[in-house]
């Protein structure tokens, strides 16, 4: 690196060349990088045209076409002006994350609290990394939810899939497959329609 990151500044640091980002761009996946890092990552990667996100893998064909991210570009200058002009001068970033609350799973440095959980990505996320889903169309089909539980909670853990439906014959939260597979013929509505109907009956317990 050409010089330290500022304390705060994880959240917005190229995990290629883990500096602060330079004219940044993110991808359909949700993470971001510098535009000269990616491209030059890709350059050294691409086969066929398949190109892959250095963090998760997700690949991309054909390569995608970037454009800058000029919410995350004010925010690292934002940072730099910070740094600039002295401990607590720039505006507060947002906060670590303390015990009890719900870490963001796209933090890489210094995890920071989740604000939302997208039941789509089985995801949760910073007011930083939850950016591209209110940005990239990519995301507009997705579901993000309030911070309740760590999402992992809400995840089958046979199947990898969303405890959606809810089997009234077992009494527990299962995904689809478990439907097909071992609660098959049993009671079973959607997770939020029990969640619905035990909102007015005071005895019930709280579903996942």
């Amino acid at each position: 690196m050409a010089e330290a990151l500022p304390k705060d500044a994880d959240a917005l640091s190229c995990s290629v060349c883990l500096d602060l980002l330079r004219s940044p761009v993110t991808l359909q996946c949700g993470h971001s990088y510098c535009m000269d890092c990616i491209n030059g990552y890709w350059d050294q990667e691409d086969q066929e045209g398949v190109c892959s996100c250095p963090q998760c893998r997700h690949t991309f064909t054909p390569r995608p076409t970037l454009s800058r991210n000029t919410v995350l570009a004010e925010l690292v200058g934002k940072v730099q002006m910070g740094s600039r002009t002295g401990p607590g001068a720039g505006p507060q970033r947002g906060a670590g994350c303390g015990p009890g609350e719900v870490e963001c799973d796209f933090c890489t440095v210094r995890k920071l609290k989740a604000v939302k959980s997208c039941l789509v990505c089985l995801a949760s996320y910073c007011a930083t990394h939850l950016q591209p889903h209110y940005e990239s169309a990519a995301f507009k089909r997705h579901k993000l939810v309030e911070i309740t539980a760590s999402i992992q909670e809400r995840i089958c853990a046979k199947h990898d899939k969303l405890l959606e439906v809810y089997c009234r014959t077992d009494a527990q939260c299962v995904c689809l497959l478990c439907v097909m597979d071992d609660h098959r013929g049993h009671d079973t509505v959607s997770a939020a329609a029990e969640r619905t109907e035990r909102q007015v009956t005071p005895e019930s317990q709280q579903l996942v």
